[in-house]
This record gives structure tokens, C-alpha cells and sequence, in this order.
């Protein structure tokens, strides 16, 4: 279901031309119709003679409205560039076209309108006048079909020519990152919030669960609508209406976007190549203050030129755009920019990194070469590169930068391993060569670090150590083993510390361990309850008891002296030995203890595997005589 946008110079009959074609006037408000002017974006479809439906959305003209052509020309398969007879190629022509050829959408047909009110002379000089100007871009071979709106002479073959130009197209990839750029939000009766847009990248479906971006908020998907017509799951490509749950159309605003979950991330720092377009007016000065046109949105920037302190129309270079708020985005996005006063078209270009992480230096070789390479690099160069400055690159994150399909971004990512470029270090996970050993320095430097700070903890949890690294669960295991094989780190379960490390105590310190054990030997199966000690000892000094093994902690209520817990055990053992079974007042009574530490011990030693809870007795596990419970 592909998406064409008309575009041209106000009151050369776009709007009356989409209506001769569909029978849908796509003029929406009151105020279009009563100026007889395009001021908004409008809404139509066709159905082509060989079946397939087509969104078109109508832009306005006027150059006061060229900031809403923008919101409907992103994301689109092609282009009906529309150019009055009567009047030939003007300014808005020229600038919708730079438009058009700065977001790269070259696939396209030329309406020459109003063929009905000129003769065949002037008709041939103002077609000459349109290749002049196609001539050298990528709209150089479009056909330019003559036309009436008003008469319908040239419809069928204007209708055949967007066909054919619509047949020529690739087809819309599903890269599993759905994203739909919002250029209209409102309330429908009986149904709630409702978005528009065009898809792409991926399907969404009814049911599933959403992103609102900038905002991060959650939604799901009432219902879709593609042409008018309810499906259940809307195709990359499509003109597309959402009926949202769980958010008012308050909330949204044109710019927006809705993305499947987990998928983006907002940003507002974009490495960019820039094309300065000669039509405009001055030279763009390093840290111009811009408007910054991407999907359906419109954001304030700054350019941070990176090769230069002057581009000058006509040329191109490096930059960074500064965005006055975040967006999301995907590298290989085309993006516009344009002077805020007076209001012009500036420029355009393409989205390299959309999470460079940190504002570049000025004029530094090596980051012009990384951004010259993913300009111009074919998908195995650009992966090298990003692997090379990242370090670290998953499948999931080398398909999105690509914007190609998993199995494609894994069959690259094994070239460049079979190269020696890349290592697996798990599944969908491959470094540099050399990040693994620098990974390694890193964690062990991290271990290192945490016992400076923390001397009396006997090691780091694995969860807090990968969380202050920021590296995904396999990644972290597999630079683990590696530091484990390597002899620089030791391992028990949840914990890791650098080989060779064990708590120290100095003379205080264990003059008030002794102090708190000798209490506990003197009446130990009346101890003082976990709090009480956690408060006499000081925190890391009870946790390094607990993790010694001198104490013994039984759930949240009970702390025992590791010897007073195997006492415990071995004379319950003895009493089911000669008995068969235990009761809990029965354990209170054996063990001259209160009724709460006694379930403590016989709950532990179900939990251990050594007892079985029958009713209201423990009996003995049978074939765990002689083992010992630490």
C-alpha cells in the first residue's frame, strides 16, 4: 500500500487534480474551502488499474505553508510534482522540488496542469522549462504527463505513469521497528484517540502495546484503519489511522511518533551529513540556529559544523545537529532543514548516528573518517566502523542501524567474524578484537574499585557490576568466564571478587566481633534478633559474619551461631532417628528455645532438603543420614 505526496507552487491545481483522479476533494477545513487555498495537509486514495491501493496526501503551495508540506512529504514512495501550463516552473515549484530531491524521494511523475488553457507553443516552452530544471538530479528521466484537472484529458495516462513509477519501487522492508510519525491526532466519537500517519519499518497490530515518543508514554492499539477500511494489522508503507487506548489526544502533537516498544530511544544529538542547497539565500555559519523537519516534527537546532566554519550554498559537510528537544530517529533518515527568518529552505541530508553519545571535537581526522565511512561505506564498511568505535555491537542493534532484515545483519556480522574483524562472544553478540581484553581490564579495575570502597564485603554482586558497566547479561558472562579463566577473578554464586582478596579486620574490629560472638555463645538459643546485631556490629560487619559462615541467618527474624545451628540439626536428627517425627513444640522443647526459633530451624531444614513437613510433624529425608548442614 504505498504513499504518494503532490507537490508544486501554490494555485497550480494539486488539490483539484487529486480530486479529479479519486473523488475525494483532500481540502478537510472550512477555512481551505472558503479561501479555496490548501493550508493543512489533505487525505485521498486510488485504486490503480492493476488492483493496488495508494495513499496520497495533498500539501499546500503557499510558501507561508511549506512548514505543513514538510509534516506530509516524509515517508513517502513517490511524488506527483505538479506544474501549471499557464504558468511554468516558480519559486515554490523549485523549492518543493530541492525538497523533494534533499529527502532522496526520486521516484516520481510531473502533472503538467491546466493544459486546457494554452496553446500547444506555450505548452512546449513551459515543458522545456521542467526538464531544465530535472535536468542533472534524480528526477532527470521522470515523465512529464500533460493534463486538465478540469477537462480529464491525460487522467489514464497519468494514472498509467504512477503505476509504472510505483512498480519500479522496492518493496517496504518489515524491520521489526514499527514507527509511525504522527502528523494528525484527534478525538473520534464513539471510538476515542485517534492518530494518522504513514508506517514504516514494520506492522503493528490490534492489541499490541505501543510507545509515544518524546514523551515515553505507553498505549495500546484499539483499533487500525488503512483507507477506510478496519484491518487488523496495518503493513509498512501504509497510510495508517491508530485508535489509541490509554492516552487523550491532549498529549499528542504532530511530531510525535508511535513505535512499537523497546525499539527507540529519544536523542537530541545527530551526526549528520549536510547538503547546503544552492538555492539558499546565504552562507550557514558553525552553531546556526535552524528548524530541524524529520518525519511529521519540527524542532529548533543548532549546526555544529565539523570540517569547516562556513558552508556555503552548493556545497557540502559534517555536522552535529543540537536538537531544542529530543525525537527519535534511525540512521539512513533523511532530514530538512530551514532558516527560521526570513523562513526558507536551507538544506537537507542524512541521519549517520542518531546516539553519537558525546558532542565531537571540531576538525578531528578520525572522527571525519568514521562519518565519511558511513556516508559512503556500502552495510559491511558502515558495521565495521560502528563496530570499531563501539566495540560491541548485538544483532538486534547492527539490523536497526542497517535498517536490513536480522537474517541480512547476522550473515554481515559473520563475514566480518570469518574476516577476524568481529568475535562472537555469544548469541547475536560480537567485539572487536581487542574489546575483550579491554573489557576484561575494565571489570577487573570495576572489582578492584568496589573493594577499596568496600573492604569488608567478601565480593560484588554480578547484577551490580554489569549494571554499572551498562553491558547486556551475555556480554557480561562471557567477559566473567574470560577474567575467571584468565585467574584474575574469583566466583561464588551471585558474587565475584579479584582473586587473591579476603576481608581484614583490623584490631577494632575484631575485638567487637569477639564481643558480639562471646554474647551469642553465652545463652545461643536466645539471641538477640538480626536488627540488634546488624546494630552492634555495623552493617558490613555483620555481613561479612553472615558471609564467613560464623552466623547463620534463618529467614528474616532468627540469626544462630553457625555451631549452635549444627547443634540444632544433629539433635533433631538424633529425635527423628529414635522417633519417626518432630513437632514444633516438640523442637522448642529439644532444643531449649523459643517456639519462633525452633519453626526457623525446622523450616531451613526443609528448605535443605534434610526434613519433609507432614501435616503437622517433620519426618527425615531418607539418604541424608551423614550430611552435614553449613
Amino acid at each position: 500500500m504505498p504513499v504518494i505526496a503532490t507537490a508544486g507552487h501554490v494555485d497550480h491545481g494539486k488539490s483539484a487534480l487529486v480530486e479529479a483522479l479519486t473523488g475525494i476533494h483532500p481540502d478537510r477545513l472550512k477555512e481551505e474551502q472558503i479561501r479555496e487555498m490548501t493550508i493543512d495537509l489533505g487525505f485521498a486514495w486510488l485504486g490503480l488499474p492493476d488492483g493496488e491501493m495508494i495513499g496520497i496526501v495533498d500539501v499546500p503551495g503557499h510558501q507561508d505553508f511549506i512548514e505543513n508540506m514538510l509534516a506530509g512529504v516524509g515517508g513517502i514512495d513517490a511524488a506527483l510534482l505538479v506544474v501549471a501550463a499557464d504558468e511554468g516552473v516558480m519559486p515554490q515549484t523549485r523549492e518543493h522540488f530541492a525538497i523533494l530531491t534533499l529527502l532522496e524521494v526520486c521516484n516520481g511523475v510531473v502533472a503538467l496542469n491546466k493544459i486546457d488553457l494554452v496553446d500547444p507553443e506555450w505548452r512546449a516552452l513551459v515543458e522545456e522549462d521542467v526538464r531544465s530544471m530535472l535536468r542533472g538530479t534524480c528526477w532527470e528521466a521522470a515523465p512529464v504527463i500533460p493534463v486538465s484537472a478540469r477537462t480529464r484529458e491525460g487522467l489514464e495516462q497519468l494514472i498509467d505513469a504512477l503505476q509504472r513509477a510505483l512498480r519500479s519501487r522496492p518493496p517496504r522492508p518489515d524491520l521489526g521497528r514499527a514507527r509511525l510519525p504522527i502528523d494528525r491526532a484527534f478525538t473520534m466519537p464513539g471510538f476515542g484517540t485517534v492518530v494518522t500517519g504513514t508506517l514504516l519499518d514494520g506492522c503493528l497490530q490490534v492489541g499490541e502495546e505501543v510507545e509515544i515518543w518524546p514523551a515515553g508514554r505507553r498505549a495500546r492499539i484499539r483499533g487500525l484503519q488503512s483507507y477506510r477500511r478496519r484491518v487488523e494489522r496495518a503493513l509498512p508503507g501504509s497510510r495508517t489511522a491508530i485508535n489509541l487506548g490509554g492516552v487523550s489526544p491532549e498529549d499528542l502533537h504532530r511530531g510525535d511518533w508511535v513505535t512499537a516498544p523497546g525499539r527507540f530511544h529519544p536523542t537530541d544529538l545527530l551526526d549528520v551529513h549536510l547538503v547546503h542547497w544552492e538555492g539558499s539565500p546565504r552562507p550557514l555559519p558553525h552553531f546556526a540556529e535552524v528548524k530541524f523537519f524529520h518525519g511529521a516534527a519540527q524542532i529548533m537546532a543548532r549546526v555544529r559544523l565539523l570540517d569547516r566554519d562556513l558552508l556555503m550554498p552548493g556545497e557540502s559537510g559534517f555536522a552535529q545537529l543540537v536538537l531544542s528537544r529530543p525525537t527519535v530517529a534511525a540512521p539512513g533518515d533523511r532530514f530538512i532543514l530551514r532558516w527560521p527568518s526570513p523562513s526558507m529552505t536551507l538544506g537537507g541530508g542524512e541521519i549517520l548516528d542518531v546516539h553519537p553519545g558525546r558532542r565531537h571535537r571540531r576538525f578531528r581526522p578520525e572522527v571525519l573518517t568514521t562519518l565519511q565511512a558511513l556516508h559512503r561505506a556500502d552495510a559491511l564498511e558502515r558495521l565495521r566502523v560502528w563496530l570499531q568505535s563501539a566495540g560491541l555491537l548485538t544483532l538486534a542493534e547492527a539490523s536497526w542501524r542497517l535498517a536490513l532484515p536480522l537474517e541480512r545483519g547476522r550473515e554481515l556480522m559473520e563475514r566480518l567474524a570469518v574476516e577476524g574483524v568481529a568475535v562472537a562472544l555469544g548469541e547475536g553478540i560480537w567485539a572487536a578484537p581487542n574489546w575483550q581484553a579491554e573489557a576484561v581490564r575494565r571489570l577487573v579495575e570495576q572489582i578492584e574499585a568496589y573493594h577499596r570502597e568496600n573492604p569488608l564485603r567478601r565480593g560484588m554482586s554480578r547484577e551490580e557490576a554489569r549494571s554499572r558497566l551498562g553491558w547486556p547479561p551475555e556480554v557480561f558472562e562471557a567477559v566473567c568466564r574470560a577474567a575467571i579463566r584468565e585467574g584474575l577473578l574469583e566466583e561464588s554464586g551471585p558474587l565475584i571478587w579479584r582473586s587473591g582478596f579476603t576481608v581484614r579486620l583490623n584490631e577494632a574490629q575484631r575485638r567487637q566481633v569477639e564481643a558480639c560472638l562471646d554474647r551469642l555463645r553465652r545463652d545461643p538459643w536466645h539471641p538477640p534478633n538480626p536488627r540488634e546485631l546488624e546494630a552492634a556490629l555495623g552493617r558490613d560487619l555483620f555481613q561479612v559474619l553472615l558471609e564467613e559462615g560464623r552466623l547463620v541467618r534463618l529467614g528474616d527474624e532468627v540469626v544462630l551461631l553457625a555451631e549452635t545451628w549444627q547443634e540444632g540439626v544433629e539433635r533433631i536428627r538424633e529425635h527423628l532417628r529414635a522417633h519417626g517425627q518432630i513437632t514444633a513444640a516438640e523442637a522448642r522443647d529439644l532444643l531449649g528455645t523459643s517456639r519462633k526459633i525452633a519453626v526457623a530451624v525446622l523450616e531451613r531444614m526443609d528448605a535443605s532438603g534434610i526434613t519433609r513437613r507432614v501435616g503437622d510433624v517433620r519426618v527425615l529425608i531418607e539418604g541424608r543420614p551423614g550430611q552435614r548442614e553449613g
